[in-house]
């Protein structure tokens, strides 16, 4: 009898469903090694392997076997995707074109490593981005650029911006796989996209108001904003609102440690926007209206993100605001993605001009971005209404 791989949803899936891996066909307790493969865009290899051994009937289930080592151990259903990692350095795993799936190939292999036996059987496991019905349509109103998608299902919807940071241009994979959860999600560009400025020297704030606008009187949208791996200080540029100047932080070079691969380690550069003339760098998030959550990866290198959330919660507080809520995730570094994109380790950095490392442990990391994910979609539900039924049971 043939090896056989199968797959539950067979064929595709969106990228934040976990899809069910068992093999059938082989030898009582065989030893085998998985192998996952996938490339990029630009045509980047990732890769992830795991050494398993069948059970007695012959059958392998990642959901009931652990992974006796590879690029990770123990029971790990999602692991051939969480543990990717890209053939060369400072690669990190970004899907720009949301209309097309990412595709996934599958081995089984004979033995275990060093050296892996015959391929037994593969199968090739497509994961997209625009979920069946979910509308695409790209915004250039006044200034605003960016795209919005709607659910499939008639509004009005619960309506969301979503902005990226430093890498400027516009991202749009998170925004789609939101829309499928029944939110009107706007992708933002705010520089470095089409005739945006170039560079975040200066950002005016009436940009963002302008967006805001443009969903208010969208007829199927209102809006709000999560805090993910956030800054309660302006960085890298300035900031204008009707008169008013935000400068930004100050920064220390000296305090770039490197680490043992020559990557630089950035989470000390930054001063404290509480001391000294920094003060005027903190954003004053006390004049929002909005309720916040923040996200918190604590091995995030790239700032310190839990002192800036527990900073902007002091702030709000004193001010005689709701108090945010703050869900901290620990061995998890500054990407917290949709569920099982792999960890990214260290890639270049827009405004520091090389590469830094961003935190994180594959597996803690990998754990936080499933829950994260299914922590804002459950506060956009409670914040702006809408239908909790629409978030799946398993995320």
């Amino acid at each position: 009898m043939a090896a056989t791989l199968i797959l539950e949803p067979a064929g595709r899936c969106c990228w934040d469903e976990p899809v069910r891996i068992a093999v059938r066909g082989l030898a009582p307790e065989q030893p085998v090694t998985l192998r996952a493969s996938l490339r990029d865009e630009k045509g980047a290899l990732f890769q992830a392997h795991a050494r398993y051994r069948a059970d007695t009937l012959g059958e392998l289930d990642l959901e009931r076997a652990p992974a006796l080592g590879g690029s990770f151990a123990g029971l790990e259903p999602m692991g051939l995707l969480w543990a990717l990692e890209p053939e060369k350095p400072l690669v990190r795993l970004v899907k720009r074109d949301v209309r097309t799936p990412l595709a996934v190939e599958l081995e089984v292999l004979d033995g275990h490593d060093p050296d892996p036996g015959r391929l037994l059987c593969r199968v090739r496991h497509e994961r997209y981005f625009l979920p069946p019905g979910v509308r695409r349509e790209p915004v250039r109103a006044g200034r605003v650029r960016g795209t919005l998608f709607l659910p499939p299902e008639p509004g009005p919807f619960p309506g969301i911006v979503d902005m990226f940071g430093t890498g400027g241009g516009l991202l749009e994979y998170r925004a789609s796989l939101l829309a499928g959860k029944g939110f009107a999600v706007m992708a933002l560009a705010y520089y470095n996209y089409e005739d945006l400025p170039k560079t975040m020297e200066t950002l005016h704030l009436e940009y963002f108001e302008e967006v805001v606008n443009y969903l208010l009187s969208h007829p199927e949208g209102i809006t709000a904003a999560v805090v993910i791996n956030g800054s309660v200080a302006n960085v890298g540029g300035t900031l204008r609102y009707k008169g008013e100047t935000l400068p930004p932080v100050g920064v220390n070079r000296n305090r770039i440690k490197v680490t043992k691969d020559g990557y630089a380690d950035i989470v000390d550069v930054l001063n404290s926007p509480l001391e000294g003339p920094d003060q005027k760098s903190f954003i004053p998030v006390e004049r929002a209206e909005s309720t916040f959550l923040f996200l918190v990866g604590q091995d995030d290198h790239n700032w310190k993100s839990e002192f800036y959330a527990n900073e902007a919660c002091k702030r709000l507080q004193a001010h005689g605001r709701r108090k945010p809520q703050i869900i901290c995730y620990p061995e998890t570094g500054h990407y917290i993605e949709p569920p099982y994109f792999p960890l990214c380790r260290a890639s270049l950095h827009a405004l520091v001009g090389s590469p830094i490392i961003w935190g994180g442990e594959p597996r803690a990391h990998a754990m936080a971005q499933v829950d994260a994910w299914k922590q804002l979609q459950t506060f956009f539900h409670k914040h702006l209404g809408g239908h909790e039924g629409t978030i799946p049971s398993k995320v």
